[in-house]
């Protein structure tokens, strides 16, 4: 416990005396003529202190004419808003050890440090008239207190009225303050609409606690900060000191909306901070990181409620710091806790700087409730009391702490909107990109496709000429009855015979695919008989079967004298050929090929199956592609385009069937085609 010898004054006294005794202190301080200064407990409010400091309080009266010190000290387990152990001297010597007690408290070298040292080369001899003259006022006031408690006679019991009525009033004030927290808290869950939030809720809880002023400070981050710094023209005369906009009030620069303009979004200025000219700022700076440095941050104002115009707005003012941030202010708003300023006149005394800055804008009392959410200092709920000091209560505490968190939620609410709407915006602006991609994409594909197949039918219809007199011409010599040919002769005919034929036969498949690919392709609906259609196919190619000795079987599972189908015949054919034809090429010598015919209502159903060589299962997929030959043995001994199961397949297709292929490597393959009656056209008369 700090204390002195020198005490020539020390008293057991009720707080309100004490308060009334620091009255009278500060009343001699105001009579003194010079340099004078009062220092209260409320200095030490913005640090961390002992606690011994803690259970303390005290005033100290500094002149050069007259100089006192009264401290006032509570029990460690007693409440200071009780009794009081007051000591009260005049001694210098004591004074300035209090003094340097104090200031050891605060940073060496700091302004608080040397202001106080200043205050200490003051302390002189207190003067005799004004000691004299304290020591009347002493006298003044407590004279009639000894007086009044000797002659009134006790007080009678207080009647019930005057007992009730004060709790009447506190629990109606109570049920009031609830009832407006509940309507904030109803709008915050009920609307996105963060500018009615805000405005709705500084107004009524201005009006219901009988503020001056009240205020939202929105931090900016030391990118932003940077542009506060600039020199701003102002149109208005009513410029503000330097230090107004330090980190103790928390006021900042941003664009004051007009009264017409009050419903305007704002949701922008929160979230651009209130900048002037926010065209010309650089995104990349309003977008800056909430986990930046906290003790690097500036601040704005972005909205004001004031009781009438004869208080000062704090809009649209620069700020110009006085003192370098204390960055456990920023962690203690940061960790959700709020600061009460009952006297700034008190609590500011040792700085001078800010406390111009205060009166210029006329504020005696102030309480500060953090903006937090996820951990992150958002910004700051202030309100000022300007034509007085006030005392905040605890309800009055509870109540501005309670909006700042329902605030909180709402910004929070908005900024979740904000992102997923920007968000949202993006993904549409990518789908936009990508299918303007795949469509240009696809246009290109179908370019190049039609091209390849044009190309394609243009050379082969080119081909046909001469490969029609080649084939002709070899079949004519073959059959020569004027002059023997040998052996090797008509080897050689007949190789270029075969291999006409051959390349005819791919020119077709191509001729066709194309045809098809380009939807050029239409088919000649004809009622035929599926047995003859399957008798013949299999009976043309018994020969190259017979030739690759391997067994050829057909396999009828229809009633021969109902096989009436409707189809395109030649395409059916065709279907039936390049199976057939591809089972025999992949089937040993000693296999088998069987060729099954059955009905299923309106659809026929042919499947070839062969004891062929199989088809690998990772094969399978590429099966039906155009081009593509399986990689064995048999591809060197048969060549082929890879033409013929994807002709057959778009040939099935083009019926509106259906084909499917089960196969097992060494075992063979089974194909099965299903194609249904095909509606015969209408012949218009």
């Amino acid at each position: 416990m700090l204390s002195s010898p020198d005490l020539s004054f020390s008293r057991t006294l009720p707080l309100e005396v004490f308060n009334q005794l620091g009255e009278l202190l500060e009343q001699m301080a105001q009579a003194v003529e010079g340099d004078s200064v009062v220092l209260t407990e409320a200095v030490l409010k913005q640090i961390s202190k002992p606690e011994e400091w803690q259970r303390q309080k005290f005033t100290v009266v500094i002149s050069q004419g007259f100089s006192a010190l009264m401290m006032g000290f509570a029990e460690p387990k007693a409440d200071l808003r009780e009794q009081l152990h007051v000591k009260l001297t005049f001694d210098c010597e004591a004074i300035a050890s209090f003094l340097t007690n104090i200031k050891d408290l605060f940073e060496h070298n700091s302004p608080r440090y040397h202001k106080i040292n200043y205050f200490c080369q003051l302390l002189a001899p207190n003067d005799v008239k004004l000691q004299s003259q304290f020591t009347l006022l002493l006298l003044d006031f407590f004279l009639p207190q000894s007086n009044q408690e000797i002659t009134q006679p006790q007080a009678s019991t207080t009647p019930l009225a005057s007992v009730c009525q004060p709790v009447e009033n506190a629990l109606n004030k109570q049920l009031a303050q609830e009832r407006l927290l509940n309507q904030i808290t109803t709008q915050t869950r009920q609307s996105l609409d963060l500018s009615v939030i805000i405005v709705t809720a500084i107004e009524q809880v201005r009006k219901f606690l009988e503020l001056d002023r009240l205020v939202i400070c929105k931090l900016v981050y030391p990118q932003v900060a940077e542009l506060f710094n600039r020199p701003q023209k102002s149109n208005n005369s009513n410029n503000l000191p330097a230090g107004l906009f330090s980190q103790d009030n928390f006021l900042g620069d941003v664009i004051e909306p007009k009264p017409r303009q009050l419903n305007l979004s704002l949701n922008d200025k929160i979230f651009r901070f209130g900048i002037p000219n926010i065209g010309q700022v650089n995104n990349h700076a309003l977008n800056s990181s909430l986990s930046l440095n906290l003790a690097q941050s500036s601040n704005c104002v972005i909205y004001e409620s004031r009781v009438d115009d004869t208080i000062p707005s704090v809009l649209n003012y620069g700020e110009e710091n006085c003192f370098v941030p204390n960055s456990s202010w920023w962690e203690r708003y940061r960790q959700g806790l709020s600061v009460a300023v009952d006297d700034v006149e008190k609590t500011y005394v040792l700085e001078e700087c800010l406390l111009n800055a205060l009166r210029s804008i006329k504020v005696r009392s102030k309480f500060i409730a953090p903006i937090v959410f996820e951990d992150k200092l958002w910004g700051l709920l202030i309100a000022h009391q300007c034509n007085r000091t006030r005392q905040w209560i605890e309800s009055e505490k509870s109540l501005l702490t309670s909006v700042a968190e329902q605030l909180a939620i709402a910004i929070h609410q908005a900024e979740l909107m904000r992102s997923l709407t920007q968000e949202k915006q993006t993904l549409e602006q990518r789908v936009v990109e990508r299918t303007v991609a795949l469509h240009d994409a696809l246009v290109a594909a179908e370019a190049a496709s039609r091209l390849r197949n044009e190309f394609l039918a243009t050379i082969s219809h080119e081909l046909l000429t001469p490969l029609t007199y080649v084939i002709g011409m070899s079949a004519t010599l073959l059959r020569w009855s004027f002059g023997d040919l040998n052996q090797r002769q008509r080897e050689y005919l007949q190789t270029i015979h075969d291999s006409g034929e051959h390349l005819l036969e791919m020119i077709n498949d191509i001729l066709d695919l194309s045809q098809i690919e380009a939807g050029k392709a239409v088919l000649n609906i004809t009622e035929f008989s599926l047995v003859k259609i399957a008798e013949n196919i299999v009976a043309s190619l018994l020969e190259k079967a017979s030739s690759q000795q391997v067994t050829l079987k057909l396999e009828l599972l229809v009633d021969q004298k109902n096989d009436r189908f409707t189809a395109d015949v030649r395409r059916v054919e065709q279907i039936l050929w390049n199976l057939l034809s591809n089972a025999i090429k992949f089937t040993p010598e000693g296999g088998n090929v069987t060729l099954r015919l059955w009905m299923e209502a309106d659809t026929a159903v042919f499947q070839v199956e062969d004891t062929g060589i199989g088809i690998p299962e990772a094969q399978l997929p590429l099966l039906f592609e155009k081009f593509h030959q399986l990689d064995t043995p048999y591809r060197r001994r048969y060549e082929g385009t890879g033409l013929g199961l994807a002709l057959t397949k778009q040939l099935v297709e083009l019926h509106r069937g259906r084909i499917e292929v089960e196969s097992m490597v060494g075992v063979g393959s089974i194909f099965t085609v299903w194609i249904p009656v095909q509606p015969e056209p209408i012949i218009k008369l």
